[in-house]
């Protein structure tokens, strides 16, 4: 059995609470962002005016980096 490191296990952990993609993921990952910190990013359908946090996430990668991949 391999045995996975600590940021890869938060990462996991963050895919599953957020539903988000493999690629929003690795999105999130060249932006340098903490999947720790997603909870005060994230909409929790109360913020009406909030985007989605895979919205979020697409959204900062096309401003820094130009066209999406997707």
């Amino acid at each position: 059995m391999v045995k996975k490191s600590n940021s890869q296990q938060i990462w996991i952990k963050a895919k599953r609470k957020y539903h988000l993609s493999e690629t929003t993921i690795q999105m999130a990952k060249s932006l340098g962002l903490n999947p720790k910190k997603f909870g005060s990013i994230a909409n929790h359908k109360q913020e009406i005016w909030k985007e989605s946090l895979s919205d979020f996430i697409k959204t900062l990668y096309e401003k820094r980096f130009g066209n999406s991949d997707s």
